[in-house]
């Protein structure tokens, strides 16, 4: 529960404006039991179209990457509001490992970090400890005065725009990440200044970050890379806490996702799936560093709360996260005309929110309805999609391997979608 007391929890409920007074308490813990029940509640899988023959053959070609050396195993889950219409699952925990994947094996799910501290940095705009349109410089001094590197001469110019919180949720700030500019004089200094082994803490990362050039203008282009590290750092000063507080009193404990965490407890290590091709840390050893960018170890019955939380316009079994406005303004298109999409990974097509990739559930028609969230690069996926009323997620881990895998994040997503919408 947060710091600022009972009332601030229970303004969060659905049902808070009626028992506030006397009976918050009774309302507290009745919302405590039900959020330590499982979040997968099977329903028919013809609730969202599918029918036994798709299951069948999703399920043929996840076992098929299996078989195959791609991955280790994976688990695909579609749902709506009502409950889990299809989960299946391939494979074991890893190479070498017979712990089949189930809905309690453990993810590193990188970059879907990035949306549930996007969500906590607005839920701390709607409680007035912050505004998208705030300097970063008001948090991390060290963005004051910011330069601008051209890329071609090497030559810093003053920046003219000011870096904002809305810069940082939409990657429009100027940050970048050597791994997706490793050929740039920037990315070159990016790699020398920032380690990758998670030992600073994320606002000693921000301010080296905050030191060194950006690569455009704040606002005029779209790049992904450390900003939510950045995000996570500035909520960290403007809160008083620590990134996981923040996330645990904000997200995770009203939502019961108790097992998502920065580093994963020893005792739970022979659960967390590990990659049959590239290498990942040992998320079991505690580093300084609670990257906001891509931290977060996960479960999928954890994360179905946040997504079906997100369905659901920001609430989940009765704790409210986020108001539907607030959730509606993450949703709208920021990659607008005078932005450079030059470094966005999908070119013209989708768009980016503060938060959430957006991406046409019509291809052939890019101004109809989006779906929204995002990927992890070791092989994650969760969207939501408001128009058809169902969330999907996927998990296997795996970073690089042999190329024409019969199955993975994109496959799961064209396959699902095929699914529900034939």
């Amino acid at each position: 529960m947060r710091t600022t007391g009972i009332h601030t929890f229970m303004r969060r409920t659905a049902l808070a404006t009626a028992v506030l007074v006397g009976s918050g308490l009774l309302l507290g813990s009745a919302l405590v039991s039900a959020q330590t029940e499982n979040s997968i509640k099977m329903i028919d899988s013809a609730a969202l179209g599918i029918t036994s023959a798709e299951i069948a053959s999703i399920k043929a070609q996840m076992q098929a990457a299996v078989e195959g050396g791609h991955i280790a195993g994976a688990l695909l889950l579609a749902g709506n509001k009502d409950g889990i219409a299809m989960l299946e699952t391939a494979g074991t925990q890893g190479p070498g490992d017979a712990t089949p994947v189930d809905q309690e094996t453990i993810f590193r799910i990188y970059s879907m970090t990035k949306p549930i501290v996007s969500v906590a940095a607005m839920d701390m705009v709607e409680d007035g400890l912050l505004s998208v349109s705030d300097p970063v410089s008001k948090y991390i001094p060290e963005f004051s005065n910011m330069q601008v590197i051209n890329s071609e001469t090497g030559a810093l110019t003053p920046a003219q725009n000011v870096m904002t919180v809305e810069h940082l949720l939409t990657h429009k700030s100027g940050l970048i990440q050597a791994i997706f500019s490793p050929d740039t004089d920037l990315g070159k200094s990016y790699a020398a200044q920032i380690p990758g082994d998670g030992s600073l803490t994320n606002l000693e990362v921000a301010q080296r970050i905050g030191k060194l050039p950006l690569f455009f203008e704040p606002g005029t282009a779209w790049h992904y890379g450390h900003s939510t590290d950045v995000l996570g750092a500035v909520l960290e000063v403007a809160a008083g806490q620590t990134l996981e507080t923040i996330l645990n009193e904000r997200i995770f404990e009203p939502l019961g996702m108790d097992e998502t965490t920065f580093y994963v407890p020893a005792s739970k290590a022979s659960r967390l799936a590990q990659p049959i091709h590239g290498e990942m840390g040992d998320n079991t050893v505690v580093r300084p560093q609670q990257s906001g960018g891509g931290g977060l170890n996960s479960t999928t019955e954890d994360y179905v709360r946040f997504a079906q939380m997100l369905l659901q316009g920001g609430e989940y079994r009765g704790a409210r996260i986020l108001e539907p406005e607030t959730l509606a303004l993450m949703q709208e298109k920021r990659i607008t005309p005078d932005v450079s999409r030059e470094f966005f990974f999908y070119g013209n097509r989708g768009d980016w929110s503060m938060g959430f990739h957006l991406q046409p559930v019509d291809a052939s028609n890019p101004d109809g309805a989006h779906n929204f969230g995002w990927r992890g690069i070791g092989g994650t996926l969760f969207l939501v999609d408001p128009e058809n009323e169902f969330f999907m997620i996927y998990m296997e881990q795996k970073r690089g391997g042999p190329r024409g895998a019969p199955f993975d994040n994109n496959v799961a997503q064209r396959v699902v979608y095929e699914a529900v919408l034939n």
